[in-house]
């Protein structure tokens, strides 16, 4: 399915998803820039006053979450890295079957993710883990980045669909394939 295809509004319940995965990613551009002003504030805190005490561990954890809350955001619109060069000359078929595989493959590394984060973060919250300077406990990081990854399991499932509607639809339809 073509990028212009994607960016057509997505009715019902999967157009709210899009939406909600869309304002997530704008919340992690958000606490990224919230980083950036932290570490300047910090900087200049060194320079001027004090530093900002723990800026290095608030940076690890909101790097963190920020980065997770843009991976639905990117399979939702295609954003994520691919490499072209062996798509370049093939079929639309082939392509429409590459891009059919690697909303299977999304789908399943977020479910596994997604379980594998959920057991980190019980066991991070039973260890009562935190950082060293602000002792904010470790699993709190955890929650925003596991709704990343349920939404990125919902963009995945979103992809999917249309990856299948794209390259089966049209034989249903009596289209060429």
């Amino acid at each position: 399915m073509s990028a212009a295809s994607t960016e057509k509004g997505r009715p019902g319940i999967v157009g709210a998803a899009a939406r909600l995965i869309d304002l997530w990613a704008i919340g992690g551009g958000m606490l990224l820039i919230a980083v950036v002003v932290m570490n300047v504030l910090s900087v200049i805190g060194g320079v001027v006053w004090v530093p900002f005490p723990g800026d290095f561990e608030l940076t690890e954890v909101g790097v963190a979450v920020a980065a997770f809350a843009f991976l639905p955001y990117c399979q939702l619109h295609r954003a994520n890295v691919t490499a072209d060069i062996f798509t370049a000359n093939a079929s639309p078929r082939l392509v429409s079957f590459f891009s059919l595989l690697g909303s299977v493959v999304a789908l399943l590394f977020s479910l596994l993710l997604l379980w594998r984060m959920y057991a980190g973060m019980l066991d991070q919250k039973e260890y009562d883990y935190t950082t060293a300077i602000v002792q904010l406990p470790i699993w709190w990081a955890f929650v925003p980045i596991l709704i990343s990854l349920a939404l990125l399991a919902v963009a995945s499932l979103i992809t999917l669909s249309e990856d299948i509607r794209g390259a089966f639809g049209r034989r249903l339809s009596g289209g060429s394939a």
